[in-house]
This record gives structure tokens, C-alpha cells and sequence, in this order.
């Protein structure tokens, strides 16, 4: 019992150990953990965006909105974390910025009449 007391410990120490590990370098970068998170989360969204970004001549109004404030969002989580690490991701997000342009023009075209 003892036995599986101590592993059960050394087993909570390293996975501590790891974790702070991983922080301590994320740190090093030049990048804050917050920042890292949020850049997690906005890659995950950008891959629905993607997706649903080739709806886009579809899209109705409402929906292009949505896709709007959600592409603002990622742009802001992508543009604190340096480039070389999602570079892998780059494609899809000159695709999904390129609609969001697009959009953008033809909202202020619009606006403009």
C-alpha cells in the first residue's frame, strides 16, 4: 500500500514537473501562457472558420457577421504568438482572412450606396 502511495506521488510530481516545464518555455519565447491558451483555442475556431468560410457565397447576412467577429477574434490571438509557430496553419488563415476582407469591402460597399 505504501508502495502505491509513493508512485501515486512521484507520478503527481513529474506530471507538476512537466507542466512547469512547458510554462518555463513558453515563457522563454517571449510569449504569456494567457496568450498561448487563447492562440490554442483561436486555432481550433480557425479551422470552423475555414470550413465555413468556404460557404462563404452563401453566407447570409447574419452569418457573415458572426463570421466577422470571429475571425477578429483569432486574427488578435494569432498576431501575439510568433509566426514560425504556426506557419503550418498559414494557408488556412490567408483563406480565412482573404473572406474576411471580402466581406468587409462589400459591408462598406454596401454602406457607401
Amino acid at each position: 500500500m505504501e508502495a502505491f502511495i509513493v508512485v501515486i506521488l512521484v507520478l503527481i510530481f513529474i506530471i507538476f514537473s512537466l507542466i512547469a516545464f512547458a510554462v518555463m518555455q513558453i515563457q522563454m519565447a517571449g510569449i504569456e501562457v494567457k496568450d498561448f491558451w487563447s492562440f490554442i483555442k483561436a486555432n481550433e475556431n480557425l479551422d470552423k472558420l475555414y470550413v465555413f468560410s468556404k460557404k462563404y457565397n452563401r453566407m447570409s447576412p447574419q452569418e457573415k457577421i458572426i463570421f466577422l467577429s470571429e475571425t477578429e477574434k483569432i486574427s488578435d490571438a494569432f498576431e501575439k504568438i510568433p509566426s514560425m509557430i504556426w506557419e503550418d496553419e498559414y494557408p488556412k488563415y490567408r483563406d480565412v482572412m482573404d473572406i474576411y476582407r471580402d466581406i468587409k469591402l462589400d459591408r462598406w460597399k454596401q454602406s457607401r450606396k
